[in-house]
């Protein structure tokens, strides 16, 4: 039988970018992994922050070569989706780039007032303010408008803009929110977020364009499948920007689209995705219908949430058990659980990329992955590229150690990170991993794993005026290493 890093090899095209093995371990964006282990053990989530730097460039890089192929003339504006993962070093790190931000409820703001006074974000950095706004967002808004950020409020609702009336500032830009068709195997015909199609002129020309304080800046298009090469894709971005081009034949201030929906992740080795062949058709085909309708080309954001900062996560698992079930059904326990840790795993059975830390030269087989709740869906048997998981035979003189990676993007925030999870299985250690000036790796412990002190405390096994307070995780170490 051939051992396990044959088999990586005879599956994909490895070793790739930042997957690669040394001795019979495996390397994370030149990280070794099982040195992070060591030092901090198991069940552990990473955060690799030169990965956020590098998407974010990435990606104004092939904008710009598309804008510069097809001599496009307005700019393009990198957004981040703070929805994605609201981590402070993941917001640092994004505004340390450059980017600007895009937030979907009233608790961003409090994080955009405590950037701002840390010095990390200016109040020239955009601030698109988007979703369906409860009374307390608004409010928000309104006073970001009025302490001078540069705020843009898009319209989620024909009465929303009534909110924005009467501020304290001399202009108030705004942005519309088109309510996109979903894909046809979607359980329903048209988005609920936005306004739709037949009332958006009536919006501007009614609310927007005799008032003197609105400004129409920007129209924002959404669908949920993200940028991808579909024919239902380009549909829907043609039809969005003929209307652009419809309301900026009658709204001279509107100069700017919002696309929002990023680029797809890598959840497999196997993934192939073009991202400059699909920057340059974005550009292409906003050019072509601007340019056929007479009207200037807009200024492009993007809002790339997963595509930020998916790929900089993993979490690493030990196999602390074998256990065969049946004749032919063998499972690996793992320390953690697939429902608390991994919630898109089990929920929408998402795919992420699975491979074994160590062990690579041991010999394979076919294997179960079952997480520690007494849920039967706590499992994880198959990968994107085929129906089976196969994971190096334990070698009883050394420990299993297995990762998911790139799974930056939503987990903490879908799995209830620092709270009440299945089975109260704790929120797994995290570790950010960054490089000094000099290149060198470092290693920081944010948060060591959920004590039961916290849990007892969101369930009222204490005192009644401790009951309510926001539980937090075990302290942040100062440790660092090289």
């Amino acid at each position: 039988m051939k051992n396990y890093i044959e088999l990586i090899e005879q599956t994909f095209d490895f070793p790739t970018k930042e997957f690669r093995v040394e001795g019979s371990d495996l390397l994370f964006n030149e990280v070794p992994l099982m040195e992070v282990i060591k030092k901090y053990g198991t069940p552990l989530k990473i955060t690799y922050l030169p990965k956020i730097s590098e998407h974010i460039g990435y990606a104004r890089e092939i904008f710009s070569k598309a804008m510069e192929k097809f001599k496009y003339k307005g700019n393009y504006v990198y957004c981040y989706c703070t929805k994605s993962s609201h981590f402070r070093f993941v917001l640092e790190e994004v505004l340390d780039n450059g980017a600007h931000l895009e937030t979907s409820s009233a608790y961003d703001i409090p994080i955009i007032r405590f950037l701002h006074k840390n010095k990390k974000l200016d109040k020239n950095n955009f601030i698109i303010c988007n979703g369906f706004k409860r009374p307390l967002y608004k409010q928000y808004i309104r006073e970001l408008l009025e302490d001078g950020f540069n705020c843009i409020p898009i319209l989620d609702n024909l009465k929303e803009i009534e909110d924005y009336q009467g501020l304290d500032v001399a202009q108030v830009n705004l942005g519309i929110r088109v309510a996109s068709d979903e894909e046809p195997n979607f359980a329903f015909y048209t988005s609920r977020l936005g306004v739709r199609y037949s009332d958006v002129n009536w919006l501007y020309k009614e609310c927007i364009a005799n008032h003197p304080q609105f400004r129409l800046k920007m129209l924002h298009f959404f669908i949920n499948t993200g940028i991808k090469d579909s024919a239902y894709y380009w549909s829907e971005l043609s039809r969005f920007m003929y209307k652009y081009c419809e309301l900026r034949k009658i709204c001279p201030d509107l100069d700017s689209i919002d696309i929002g929906g990023g680029f797809p992740i890598q959840t497999s080795l196997a993934t192939e995705f073009d991202y400059q062949y699909m920057a340059e058709q974005i550009i292409e085909n906003i050019q072509w219908i601007c340019n056929k309708n007479n009207v200037p080309v807009p200024h492009i954001f993007t809002e790339f949430g997963s595509f930020t900062v998916g790929e900089a996560g993993a979490i690493i698992y030990s196999v602390i058990d074998q256990k065969l079930q049946n004749d032919k059904e063998l499972w690996y326990m793992i320390d953690g659980s697939f429902i608390t840790h991994l919630p898109d795993v089990w929920g929408m059975s998402q795919k992420y990329i699975m491979m074994a830390v160590n062990g690579w030269n041991n010999a394979y087989h076919r294997v179960n992955l079952g997480g520690l709740t007494c849920d039967s869906m706590d499992y994880y048997n198959s990968e994107a590229h085929i129906s089976e998981v196969f994971l190096p035979m334990i070698d009883e003189q050394e420990d299993l150690y297995i990762g998911f990676f790139h799974t930056g993007a939503y987990q903490d925030s879908l799995g209830g990170y620092g709270g009440i999870q299945h089975c109260l299985i704790p929120a797994a250690k995290h570790v950010i991993i960054d490089r000094d000036e000099n290149g060198n790796i470092t290693t920081e412990l944010f948060a060591g794993e959920q004590s039961s002190d916290t849990m007892l405390k969101i369930l009222g096994y204490e005192s009644s005026n401790t009951a309510n307070e926001i539980p937090e995780l075990e302290p942040v170490s100062e440790e660092k290493a090289e």
